[in-house]
């Protein structure tokens, strides 16, 4: 059997889950959209669903798979409903659920509803993707209420560079959102998994931890509070062949990389069909047999190619860690020009291993 594998570790993210929610002081929903960042929608449900205050996909299918796998907890659609028809769907399933544009206001106002639900009223605050107008946002809300189809109205936004920390555009987007909440009463979520970590200062009774539940930082610097994350994904392999070359010898498509001395080189059964980054370049980081070292050449469908010149305790069978709990995956992502989320995202072909330790 290939040995590429994703060893899943849920402690570490019930532990991700935990900080979010210590060092917010909020309630939290567990941002699991995407298969819960490539690491298992159900299985990260299932392993947060005691303690989690609730869970957030980004569409109807993706709640659809957690309630049919026994979910009950409150889940919210965070792109709301595509289609009037959703609404019967979403009462049926006790879901929550986003508006954000006006269309989908009116099509509630129209809706026969068996029983009103909680709607998440979201702003655009600045980042001009999804999100109502500051000028509709007041009468928005009290058309809602206005309706008798919501039970409750949460107030949200998102941010566009809460990332980056030296940056004043949450500021800007926060003044947005309050001017434009003025008077509103109700809840608010407006942080993230950045604005957990680096904007303690940003008001939120519900929090929406993201890329920092899987263990991974947002940020390019350091930050004390990202630092005490936990990987959650260890995605490892093992060598499967070992060659000795010569000084000037190429490796890999494309001859990237000539051995500039006499080297040995190991192949790893890990490549891009497994969701490891094509564009990651020679030099970046690999863990065999314990001791860290590094890619050489290009990164083929199946395979790749690390040093093993001053490793010799590696050899044929010897695990390979990608990335995981030595080699941080925001390593791997900035080695290869990407975000962590991407690289969990393409996560593909690997079986996940899941374990509580």
């Amino acid at each position: 059997m290939r040995p590429a594998r994703a060893l899943i570790d849920l402690q570490a993210l019930r532990h991700n889950y935990q900080l979010a929610r210590e060092v917010s002081g909020a309630r939290a929903l567990a941002v699991i959209k995407a298969d819960a960042y490539g690491h298992g929608a159900v299985r990260c449900a299932q392993a947060l669903e005691a303690d989690a205050d609730g869970f957030a996909v980004a569409c109807i299918e993706e709640a659809l798979e957690l309630r049919a796998a026994g979910i009950r907890a409150p889940v919210l659609l965070l792109e709301g409903f595509f289609e009037a028809d959703e609404l019967s769907l979403i009462v049926e399933q006790d879901l929550w659920c986003v508006v954000h544009s006006l269309w989908q206001l009116e099509a509630i106002e129209q809706a026969t509803l068996r029983k009103p639900i909680t709607v998440w009223l979201k702003l655009d605050s600045g980042m001009h993707r999804v999100g109502l107008h500051p000028a509709d946002y007041q009468a928005a809300y009290q058309r809602l209420l206005a309706s008798g189809k919501v039970a409750k109205i949460v107030l949200m936004s998102h941010f566009a560079r809460a990332d980056e920390l030296d940056s004043n555009s949450a500021s800007e987007q926060v003044a947005v959102f309050e001017a434009a909440r003025q008077g509103l009463s109700a809840q608010v979520s407006l942080r993230n998994s950045p604005a957990v970590l680096g904007w303690p200062q940003v008001p939120s009774d519900w929090v929406r931890p993201g890329i920092m539940l899987y263990g991974a930082t947002p940020f390019e610097e350091a930050n004390a509070v990202a630092a005490r994350l936990q990987p959650v994904m260890t995605l490892e392999s093992k060598v499967i062949s070992v060659r000795e070359l010569p000084a000037g010898e190429p490796v890999g498509y494309g001859a990237r990389f000539i051995t500039p001395k006499p080297m040995r080189l190991g192949v790893v059964a890990m490549g891009y069909a497994d969701g490891y980054p094509r564009q990651a370049p020679t030099g970046t980081p690999v863990l065999v047999a314990g001791q860290r070292s590094q890619l050489l050449g290009r990164v083929s469908m199946d395979m790749l190619c690390i040093d093993l010149t001053d490793v010799p305790q590696a050899g044929l069978g010897s695990t390979v860690e990608l990335w995981g709990k030595n080699i941080l995956a925001s390593d791997i992502a900035m080695a290869a020009d990407t975000i962590p989320y991407q690289i969990f995202c393409n996560l593909r072909r690997v079986p996940r291993l899941y374990s509580e330790v």
